[in-house]
């Protein structure tokens, strides 16, 4: 194996642990604290994001990575605890749109500065803008050959004259 491959090696076996370590702390962060499963959260935040009548339920798997069978069982959890509705998609009838309810945004909106505080603390604060940013594009880049229609946050443009700073 030469430089190049052994680096690109290690940089995923870099990637894969460091998301499963930070995916676990984030999952236990927000159970101790609100009692809201990571996978809650994610799924309130792609429908709090989706169009107002929802999104189907083969839609909201692509987003959470999830097999058809997962989003019905998580759909079904979210629907029991208020925080979701099902809906026949107007426009075939056969189709099922999940939304979010007024109950599920206010959990999303209390379960947000936990979530938030802990990305900061557990993955943010140790990278640089600099870093920061590459890892973004790295990342970005990948995500838009394999998922050429996933949405993908912007980093805001850098104000004039911040070229170089970095901060970790």
């Amino acid at each position: 194996m030469g430089e190049v491959e052994a680096t690109r090696l290690a940089a995923w076996q870099a990637f894969l642990y460091s998301h499963a370590a930070l995916v676990d702390r984030l999952d236990t962060e927000l159970e101790d604290q609100l009692d809201l499963p990571l996978s809650w959260y994610d799924a309130l935040v792609v429908l709090s994001e989706s169009r107002p009548d929802g999104l189907r339920l083969h839609q909201l798997a692509g987003y959470l990575v999830l097999s058809q069978s997962g989003i019905s069982r998580l759909v079904d959890r979210l629907e029991r605890a208020g925080y979701v509705t099902r809906t026949r998609c107007p426009s075939d009838g056969r189709g099922t749109l999940a939304c979010i309810t007024e109950e599920g945004q206010a959990v999303l909106e209390s379960a947000a500065p936990v979530h938030l505080a802990g990305v900061h603390e557990h993955f943010a604060r140790h990278l640089s803008d600099e870093e920061a940013a590459v890892v973004q594009r790295a990342l970005s880049r990948i995500v838009r050959h394999l998922r050429p229609d996933r949405r993908l946050l912007e980093p805001p443009a850098a104000p004039e004259g911040a070229e170089g700073r970095t901060g970790a």
